[in-house]
């Protein structure tokens, strides 16, 4: 039963791939390694980054003033610019960014469609999956537009949404489709193995047609982001105030992949 196990591995995959081409502002490819260890709140009358560990753990701009850890900063003219454009970068990002999301979300679900329709022999069986598989798909997007829809980017929140909404819609489908597998493993019947085999065959070669495109499309659309966080990046190396360690405001930077792995399996109580 190895391809049947690897198409579902590949559904489940492409579910989380499509997803981690950039999740809040988080931008990964080979070329740009982008994230911030901030919450980001955008607001009309301005926007927070905050942090539980780290100094400064709290960080406000709007239209050229900044606040830092709740104390007004003296900024010169220039850099009171380089704040207004930073904050506008920032504003246009999030939409984007949650627009990705919940592209990533619905090619996640889509290519868990294509395993139910692909297993689900029963019409009863496949109403209920199909039901299951909807009600979780929507929950997962209300999830993106109540946070990134809305201009919140909370630390974890994809990861969270992923192993909660997408990952009890995988246990769900990997459950059912095993039980088939091995039910027609002790019948013995050989031609009920084939056909399960089969199955999985076509399964890949369905979401390799239907959902890889979708999601190299997505991934240029989260590559696309990069030039932008770069532009965040040059604006803080230009910034002419100083913390009071003497050091540059640093809310995003480049992010070794090493460090990424590390952060996705640190959950904010661990820290």
């Amino acid at each position: 039963m190895r391809p049947l196990i690897l198409a579902l591995a590949l559904a489940a995959g492409m579910t989380l791939g499509a997803q981690a081409q950039a999740h809040g502002l988080h931008v990964n490819d080979q070329k740009c390694n982008f994230g911030t260890d901030y919450d980001v709140l955008v607001k009309p009358d301005g926007i927070t980054f905050e942090r539980q560990d780290g100094t400064p753990g709290s960080v406000f701009m709007h239209d050229g003033a900044l606040r830092i850890d709740g104390r007004d900063v003296a900024v010169s003219a220039g850099d009171a610019k380089r704040l207004r454009e930073y904050e506008s970068q920032v504003r246009s990002l999030l939409p984007e960014v949650a627009s990705i999301a919940r592209e990533g979300v619905d090619i996640g679900f889509d290519a868990l469609a294509t395993v139910v329709a692909s297993f689900a022999d029963d019409p009863a069986e496949r109403s209920r999956l199909v039901a299951e598989l909807n009600q979780q798909h929507r929950q997962a997007l209300a999830e993106v537009d109540s946070g990134l829809g809305h201009g919140v980017w909370r630390q974890h929140s994809m990861q969270d949404l992923m192993e909660n909404q997408v990952g009890g819609a995988v246990s769900t489908l990997v459950g059912t489709v095993t039980a088939k597998a091995v039910k027609a493993a002790l019948s013995g019947d050989e031609s009920q193995v084939a056909a399960l085999e089969a199955r999985a065959d076509s399964l890949d070669k369905s979401i390799d047609k239907e959902v890889d495109a979708r999601a190299d499309k997505l991934g240029e659309r989260a590559e696309a982001l990069c030039p932008r966080m770069q532009r965040l990046d040059e604006l803080q190396q230009a910034f002419e105030f100083r913390l009071k360690d003497g050091a540059r405001l640093a809310l995003v930077d480049h992010q070794a992949q090493d460090h990424q792995e590390a952060s996705a399996k640190t959950k904010p109580e661990d820290r």
